[in-house]
């Protein structure tokens, strides 16, 4: 929450963009189509170094994202730190192999095998930024005293959304990882008993080398997805 101050509505004058003709947003459209067509998920991911400017822009995207009360129940945490990410991926790789080993998720492992993942993970450390999401499932007043977020899972996915977008048309690439547990991420980034890490995010340049499964190009039609009543 932005202060303290009692809940009483008060309206701003809104600032309407610049209105565009039916045509001028169909290209828009297309345009925002054809750019975010050209994102995947990558796990080979350059050393080169990437600016803390942009990873700190497309944070600021992400805040921007609408959500609950307007509460914001997210925390982002951007780490360079070549010791701290090794401690993370010791965790993370800790808790993937319990995973893996676990023979109650075959099913889940199954489904991963197109995409050819393991409890390996060196993108945790190649990767030159990872950005830790953390969702705060409640907040905490000046006073000392909490509240309740709302709508918190909805909240932050859609805040992630924004995040990807904003790294992708950064000209850079993420992958999204979440070990389970992810308990260790609030201790490593050393947040408060009311965050819980939602993802980890790997964001970087893409190595001269990288790949990515045949499978990640399937996508479902648009018939399978939309039912229009127009």
């Amino acid at each position: 929450m932005k202060s303290d101050t009692p809940n009483i509505y008060r309206a701003l004058k809104f600032n309407l963009r610049k209105k565009l003709s039916d045509s001028e947003m169909q290209i828009n459209s297309k345009n925002f189509l054809k750019n975010m067509s050209s994102r995947h998920t990558i796990r080979d991911f350059s050393k080169k170094k990437v600016p803390y400017s942009i990873i700190k822009n497309c944070i600021k995207v992400a805040c921007l994202a609408p959500s609950g009360a307007n509460h914001q129940p997210w925390h982002f945490c951007a780490i360079s730190d070549q010791n701290v990410k090794k401690e993370i991926r010791l965790a993370a790789e800790k808790e993937e192999n319990k995973f893996y080993k676990n023979m109650k998720n075959d099913e889940w492992l199954r489904a991963l095998e197109p995409l050819g993942t393991n409890a390996n993970k060196p993108h945790l450390e190649d990767a030159p930024w990872l950005i830790i999401v953390f969702a705060e499932r409640y907040g905490t007043k000046k006073n000392g005293s909490t509240f309740k977020n709302y709508y918190v899972h909805e909240s932050v996915g859609i805040a992630t959304g924004f995040l990807i977008s904003a790294i992708h048309y950064s000209g850079l690439y993420c992958l999204t990882h979440t070990p389970n547990p992810m308990s260790f991420l609030r201790k490593i980034c050393k947040r408060p008993l009311s965050n819980k890490a939602s993802l980890i995010l790997a964001v970087g340049h893409a190595s001269q080398n990288a790949t990515i499964p045949a499978a990640a190009k399937e996508k479902k039609t648009l018939k399978e997805v939309l039912t229009s009543f127009d």
